[in-house]
């Protein structure tokens, strides 16, 4: 036979691979460090049901307006008709905490937000998992700039178009008030007609009821709208600390692993004389010497006396990375020092420090909330320590128990997660 047989069925081709979607995205190319933690989480169902918490504390924490605030969507008598709530998110009589103009900001831009995260998704497709995290960064930078731009009555000695005051007015008490007369009128509120700085006298101390959930503290305010707006102070204390900590723990900790001799010597001595004070009682001292005390001031001390624990962890972690063959190699290719240090060491050597920040949110908002309870916080914050002050002055139970089991709450997750967090990390532990 000089040739093939014309009657042979031609060979099979290759089976295709599958497109990209349909991979698993914790295998091949495709897999990140982050997704297979994420995969090793949500193996744990405990540490998972405290990621959900968390998320459920957040977005209680943006929407707080919508459910108790005393302005309303819509108002309308004697033939006028307003619409203050979204004005009186950003007006400085009512909001002057940075804390409660940062997440109303967040309230009003999420459905921009929304729309861009879909906008990008629907135009990368496939690639849209490689940028997400950057994408969601760069929001997140962007929101946080134009909230502090918010913040200051003047810019280089020119009025601040972006700082809004205006004089608030009590629509519950006109509502109150055309009742009373029989007037009528036409209003929208949230769930709740309560701020958390609405005060009245008339219902100092008041117990549980109808018209107050969780009781009202010495000055008539609303316990609840207290609690909801608290969660906002607590998650920031938490994030905002941990943040500045865990840097300077970073940067201290890598110069000391990495260039050892007398920068590790020294580095070394200083943790030992931080480490040597009592924590909670030199943030105490500290706080009282501050006449004038914000709510920044208690994130910055948190955060400058905490960094002993993450700075220990980073050095023990590069004293072991330092010696391996990847170091060597990217010395001998002549790649700057710090590139080695933030680019190649220090991206092998946060995992600990993840672990250690989300267990560190849980103790900064415990220090947070004694703080307060010992009258050195920030009187002009919802912080649920102060609260639970009030009660036990008082001796009122529910005002007790509502800041108490708040607190036990949110720290009790954060830990979870924590825990949950340092088995998804653990290669020795993955399944």
């Amino acid at each position: 036979m000089t040739g093939l047989d014309s009657s042979m069925p031609p060979p099979a081709a290759p089976p295709e691979p599958a497109p990209a979607a349909e991979r698993d995205p914790t295998l091949g190319e495709q897999a990140s460090y982050l997704s297979m933690v994420w995969v090793q989480l949500k193996k744990n169902r405990i540490s998972l049901w405290g990621v959900w918490c968390i998320v459920l504390l957040v977005a209680l924490a943006i929407l707080a307006p919508l459910i108790s605030l005393s302005q309303p969507f819509y108002f309308s008598a004697e033939g006028v008709t307003h619409y203050p709530f979204v004005p009186s998110l950003f007006n400085r009589l009512l909001f002057e905490n940075a804390v409660d103009i940062f997440f109303n900001l967040a309230l009003v831009l999420s459905p921009l937000y929304l729309a861009v995260v879909l906008g990008a998704r629907k135009r990368w497709g496939a690639r849209f998992a490689r940028i997400k995290l950057r994408l969601v960064l760069g929001m997140a930078l962007a929101h946080v700039v134009l909230a502090s731009l918010m913040l200051p009555a003047s810019l280089f000695g020119l009025k601040n178009p972006l700082y809004f005051t205006e004089k608030v007015e009590n629509y519950t008490a006109r509502v109150l008030e055309y009742e009373a007369k029989g007037k009528t009128y036409d209003a929208v509120f949230p769930l709740r007609r309560f701020g958390y700085r609405d005060t009245d006298p008339e219902q100092s101390v008041a117990p549980p009821s109808a018209r107050h959930w969780l009781g009202t503290d010495y000055e008539g305010r609303d316990v609840f709208a207290r609690m909801l707006y608290g969660t906002r102070i607590s998650l920031t204390i938490g994030l905002v600390a941990v943040m500045i900590y865990v840097s300077i723990g970073i940067v201290l900790g890598a110069l000391a692993g990495y260039y050892g001799r007398w920068v590790d010597n020294w580095i070394s001595r200083l943790i030992e004389v931080m480490i040597c004070f009592p924590s909670f009682f030199l943030i105490l001292t500290i706080a009282a010497l501050i006449e004038k005390r914000s709510i920044f001031h208690v994130m910055l001390i948190i955060g400058f006396t905490g960094w002993t624990g993450v700075a220990r962890l980073i050095r023990a972690e590069f004293l072991k990375q330092t010696s391996l063959d990847y170091v060597q190699a990217a010395r001998a290719l002549g790649l700057s020092e710090a590139r080695i240090i933030f680019r190649h060491i220090l991206p092998n050597a946060v995992a600990p420090v993840l672990v250690s920040a989300t267990f560190g949110i849980a103790a900064a908002i415990l220090i947070e909330s004694s703080l307060a309870f010992l009258g050195v916080g920030d009187p002009s914050v919802a912080s649920w320590g102060e609260t639970l002050n009030t009660g036990r002055t008082e001796h009122k139970l529910w005002l007790v128990l509502a800041p108490g089991f708040a607190i036990f709450f949110v720290v009790s997750v954060f830990n979870l997660v924590g825990e949950g967090l340092r088995d998804a990390l653990d290669p020795r532990l993955r399944r």
